[in-house]
């Protein structure tokens, strides 16, 4: 048996350079308790770029050639990418059921044809691929334009997710129905079909931009969810101040079943459907 190589050590000064460097970087935050994770996950980056110390790492990070590249490994390595097709369905039957009708008919009272939907940390691509198959699925969009942006700050991910290529694991809870509608067996995966991936537009983005922030088109519905819980509540208001302003009015902003606005913001209103609670920017 093969044994894993040690640790290499991570000081205390190294660890706060690092973690504040990630925090500026994109907002992740890891308060004092973080240390061995950071020292953990990242040792085997130091080893690959052959230098000595986190020391080292540190200065490779924040000068380095290859340092925007290297940061997204970094935020990938920290923070759980686990994903999957049709994720928290009560959220999505929100979505399809109630939340699209209703923009339906109010777009369609203005003579509207266009929704614009942005899944914000979209991770390995299966949450807009499944935001494209219910909107496929609903049958009312011939002659819309639909648009599904889909960004992260990971180049890595959005590797994956523009290739389409997706494991048995994604499709745990998957219907047999769309499995066969929308994907083609390949090397023992099964691979996005063209139209479904036409929908969907991957871009890289880093939510503390506000530069490139500012020229993101307004958006009917944002997904953005299990990402604000890496974030300090000086962050998070930050983001949810950007993703109002990118909102259109009486746009809605969908996150994640342990997430929530309380003590954040007070600028959106908590909407109840049947199916789920989601925040709507007023109309």
């Amino acid at each position: 048996m093969m044994r894993s190589e040690p640790l290499i050590k991570l000081s205390e000064e190294e660890y706060c350079l690092i973690r504040d460097l990630i925090k500026d970087y994109c907002g992740i935050y890891f308060d004092s308790g973080s240390k061995f994770l950071l020292e953990k996950r990242l040792s085997g980056q130091v080893r690959q770029h052959q230098l000595s110390s986190f020391g080292d790492y540190f200065y490779f990070l924040k000068y380095g050639r290859g340092r925007a590249e290297e940061l997204g490994i970094v935020v990938e390595l920290l923070t759980t990418n686990e994903t999957y097709f049709f994720r928290e369905d009560f959220q999505l039957k929100a979505f399809r059921e109630e939340i699209v009708p209703e923009l339906i008919a109010i777009k369609g009272k203005k003579g509207q044809k266009e929704l614009r939907i942005w899944s914000a940390g979209c991770s390995t691509g299966e949450e807009p691929y499944t935001l494209a198959m219910l909107v496929l699925e609903e049958g009312r969009f011939t002659g819309w334009k639909v648009d599904i942006f889909a960004s992260d700050i990971s180049h890595r991910v959005l590797k994956t997710a523009r290739k389409g290529e997706y494991s048995k694991s994604s499709f745990r809870v998957t219907e047999e129905k769309y499995i066969k509608k929308y994907f083609v067996p390949l090397n023992g995966k099964l691979k996005i079909r063209d139209e479904l991936r036409k929908l969907v537009n991957f871009s890289y983005l880093n939510l503390l931009d506000a530069a490139k922030m500012k020229l993101l088109p307004k958006m009917d519905i944002i997904f953005c969810r299990n990402v604000l819980i890496y974030f300090d509540h000086q962050v998070k208001r930050k983001v949810v101040e950007s993703f109002y302003d990118l909102l259109t009015t009486g746009g809605y902003l969908l996150l994640g079943h342990a997430e929530s606005l309380m003590n954040v913001v007070t600028s959106f209103k908590l909407r109840h459907f049947r199916n789920d609670l989601v925040y709507q920017k007023p109309r």
